[in-house]
């Protein structure tokens, strides 16, 4: 890998110019395409025509990695330990390490986002003895769909704490995966599994 420095040149192709231009590295703020965020005092290659940023060099990476981590938002919730171990328990079932736990989670609430009747089942959930019992310990997720995945299941479901989702979430996983297991997940999910492995 070639390590660039400020004030270095190469040819590249500039799309508002459109045509190839000499791009000269600097630092820069660079926002993100999406307009959500932006990487500040990285090195880019800029168009000496237009000012425009047309390259980034693979050096630079690291802390454009850094800052999309930044934004990613964390969902933390407590649960009673036996909401972990009926995760680690219907993890180990599909074939997969304890490590496949937030995938496994991310999955169903990415699924009951999009489905209204089974959301608006998730209450029900709670109404059981394994809803019960003093939180201990930490769920984590990470990333932006969660975020947006739970705000859609809190709208169709009528259940407005995170915890009480997730508790209902986790529930539905013992449900679907270990007392009556549902085979169409089941593959879904060790496919899943497979390709997180």
């Amino acid at each position: 890998m070639k390590i660039f420095k400020v004030g270095d040149t190469q040819k590249a192709v500039c799309e508002s110019c459109r045509s190839i231009q000499n791009a000269v590295f600097a630092l820069r703020d660079v926002p993100f395409s999406d307009g959500s965020g932006l990487v500040k005092n990285v090195l880019v290659g800029v168009c000496s025509q237009c000012d425009a940023v047309i390259l980034m060099p693979q050096q630079s990476a690291p802390a454009v990695k850094k800052q999309l981590d930044a934004r990613k938002k964390a969902v933390e919730t407590r649960v009673p330990a036996h909401m972990v171990d009926i995760l680690n328990l219907a993890s180990s079932t599909l074939g997969a390490s304890i490590d496949f736990t937030p995938a496994l989670i991310k999955f169903f609430i990415h699924s009951l986002s999009s489905d209204m009747a089974s959301a608006r089942r998730l209450a029900q959930y709670l109404e059981s003895d394994l809803a019960q019992g003093r939180a201990q310990k930490r769920i984590s997720l990470k990333g932006d769909q969660v975020s947006l995945d739970l705000q859609n299941i809190k709208v169709n479901s009528a259940l407005q704490s995170t915890t009480d989702v997730m508790k209902a979430v986790v529930l539905k996983i013992n449900e679907d995966v270990l007392v009556h297991p549902k085979a169409q997940v089941i593959n879904q999910l060790k496919s899943v599994a497979a390709a997180f492995a």
